[in-house]
């Protein structure tokens, strides 16, 4: 390999097949593992426990004593943290919590009336919730509160964690958060009982959080039976930056995803051809000293790439094109610029704000749309931890002053059955 991060200019052959390239970026290859998921998934639905138990010691090499628990030692685990990781992790439980809120308190219904007919939209907290979190190349307290944290704010009585690795970290999270019980295991087979249920695990009605390839591809295969929060594929960011911007900035945000998986994108946009080459002398510089290097070298060189553009408009023109996960904004006039960007998972506005601060302590939830799924995603929130009911409530008078109305467009449809039933009360 060169240590080269790959860098297109506007206006060549090269620029325009680095965005095809990325316009795929979000077609991971779930259809290659789906049947050997699916044997997993059918297994567990029709055996429970057992083939739970099959599957977790065949690729966790494991076998835990209990597979689900609600007494998960959580307040023992908090007890047992590092003061200054304790801190850290009750900081970012207190600032997700209280964004949330603020969700949650624009989230309720409207009521109206006229005529003689109410209407209404109502919010109800689903029942119970599956939340995932990784435990392969790192473990992710973090994403237990990103995930749980929402779903308590939105009322949802039942929280159940299900994680490969569950170490005290893990636990002392799902204590802040709210975590009713977890389910010891990971992979497709977690994903499976928690949809179907199992002896020991309870069926869920909604399953959010990142995993790999088989835990994506399972969540695919599981929807419909339960709903999910979609289908993530690698981490990726997106650093916009001009001339004025700190190219040690720029290195350190995009190895900030880089280190997370050899598939992650790290991708550079910038008007500046200097910046762009001083900004990728400081990558490999940042890069020979990173602790994960065997992870996000890989990334940087396959996934990595430099956009080069003419002016601040193609910034924003592009930005918006590739709809990525995490957009970080370093130039003049941040804020302004940023408000043009209306596809992004999240938006770090200003030098100041490295997308590690919405990894932990920010507040807003880190589970993102991933692949060029930002053009109609949304982060993980509130609202997706309810299911809304409309409400019609009609008098006999506005029945009547609306039959006519409900049954010539019944009649319309061929649906004779339809209009009788109007007709039946209006008519007597």
């Amino acid at each position: 390999m060169t240590s080269r991060l790959r860098t297109v200019v506007e206006g060549t052959p090269e620029f325009e097949s680095a965005l095809a390239e990325l316009a795929t970026r979000g077609q991971t290859d779930l259809d290659r593992i789906e049947p050997a998921v699916k044997e997993i998934v059918d297994a567990v639905r029709r055996e429970g426990d057992a083939a739970l138990g099959r599957y977790v010691e065949r690729f966790e090499k494991r076998r835990p004593e209990r597979w689900f628990v609600r007494d998960y030692g959580g307040k023992q685990a908090l007890a047992s943290l590092d003061p200054k990781v304790r801190e850290a992790l009750e900081l970012a439980a207190s600032r997700i919590r209280r964004y949330h809120e603020q969700q949650r308190d624009h989230l309720g219904g409207f009521e109206t009336e006229s005529g003689g007919v109410r209407l209404a939209s109502r919010a109800t907290p689903l029942a119970r919730v599956g939340v995932y979190a990784p435990g392969g190349k790192a473990l992710y307290p973090s994403s237990v509160l990103m995930c749980a944290v929402p779903a308590a704010v939105a009322g949802v009585p039942e929280i159940y964690l299900a994680c490969p690795q569950v170490n005290a970290e893990v636990r002392a999270a799902c204590e802040l958060a709210g975590v009713s019980g977890i389910l010891d295991a990971g992979g497709a087979q977690a994903i499976a009982a928690l949809a179907y249920g199992t002896e020991s695990v309870p069926a869920v009605d909604k399953i959010v959080g990142p995993g790999n390839l088989y835990v994506t591809a399972a969540k695919r295969l599981v929807f419909g039976e339960v709903s999910i929060d979609g289908l993530a594929g690698p981490s990726e960011i997106l650093v916009i930056a001009d001339h004025g911007a700190d190219p040690r900035y720029v290195a350190a945000d995009l190895l900030s995803q880089a280190e997370h998986d050899e598939a992650a994108y790290p991708l550079f946009l910038t008007s500046s051809a200097e910046l762009a080459a001083r900004a990728e002398q400081e990558l490999f510089a940042q890069l020979a000293v990173l602790p994960r290097r065997a992870i996000a070298e890989p990334s940087v060189l396959n996934r990595g790439i430099a956009f080069i553009v003419k002016d601040r408009e193609g910034l924003v023109r592009l930005a918006n094109r590739l709809a990525v996960e995490h957009v970080s904004v370093q130039t003049e006039n941040a804020r302004e610029l940023a408000s043009k960007i209306v596809r992004a998972g999240a938006l770090f506005v200003g030098p100041m704000t490295p997308e590690a601060a919405g990894d932990y302590v920010a507040g807003p939830s880190h589970v993102l749309p991933t692949g060029g799924a930002a053009r109609f995603g949304a982060p993980l929130g509130v609202y997706d931890f309810v299911s809304r009911s409309s409400i019609i409530e009609y008098t006999a008078e506005a029945l009547g002053e609306q039959g006519n109305a409900i049954a010539t467009f019944a009649r319309a449809e061929g649906l004779e059955a339809h209009a009788r039933a109007v007709e039946i009360r209006t008519r007597g």
